[in-house]
């Protein structure tokens, strides 16, 4: 897991950078959660979605907004992490020309900044929001939503409510061709104390579906 540094908008965006052996692997990055409460690349939640990625082959990377760690600049309310954001992509996709396909993973604060990256940029492919924040900051940019996703949540969340989640989740999932598959981690705060491997285990779920790795629940029930 080398270090990298990306040149951003405000300087240097520092990293985490896995590359696979597949020279047409799938590309990753990962956003972690609110700079102003702690939240940093090595969040466990963010590194767990990172290591998930990593295990399914993708090319991945996970990194430090501005003002965070080794990354230059000042917290900016998004616009700015937005920024670093698309200069991480950037980054990967430079590296990866190939890659077959692109997602996007956040937690929090960092599931908020990647859902806007989707809407800038057509060539994601794929989502993975974990609590995101719906109470707290608007989503009405995702409309629509431009790919098909999934939205994990913690039942018993004392900062993000799962009923806003829960309300964002079925307003995506109306529109058409968009697919948005919403999983409810039973007795799970937000940081998913003692709860992280129950994530865990619906992103790999969810990845494993969409990649083709086993069959889907659509699939089961018509065999």
């Amino acid at each position: 897991m080398p270090e990298v540094i990306i040149n951003g908008s405000e300087g240097r965006v520092e990293g985490y950078y896995y590359h696979g052996k597949d020279p047409s692997a799938p590309i990753a990055i990962v956003l972690h959660p609110h700079p102003e409460y702690g939240g940093t690349m090595n969040n466990k939640v963010t590194y767990a979605l990172y290591r998930t990625f990593v295990s399914r082959g993708f090319n991945t990377m996970r990194f430090n907004f501005r003002g965070v760690g080794k990354s230059e600049g000042k917290f900016s309310h998004g616009e700015g992490e937005l920024s670093d954001a698309a200069s991480v992509l950037d980054w990967m996709q430079t590296y990866n020309p190939n890659a077959r396909a692109c997602w996007v993973g956040g937690f929090s604060f960092g599931a908020w900044v990647g859902m806007q990256l989707l809407m800038r940029r057509p060539e994601l492919d794929g989502f993975i929001s974990v609590s995101p924040p719906a109470n707290m900051y608007d989503f009405s940019f995702l409309a629509p939503c431009p790919v098909s996703g999934l939205i994990v949540q913690g039942d018993k969340d004392a900062i993000v409510s799962k009923e806003s989640v829960h309300e964002l989740a079925k307003k995506l999932s109306l529109q058409r061709n968009i697919v948005v598959e919403e999983r409810l981690v039973q007795d799970a705060d937000h940081f998913y104390t003692n709860k992280l491997e129950l994530m865990v285990q619906h992103v790999e779920d969810y990845l494993d579906e969409s990649l083709g790795l086993k069959k889907s629940k659509q699939e089961i029930e018509k065999a």
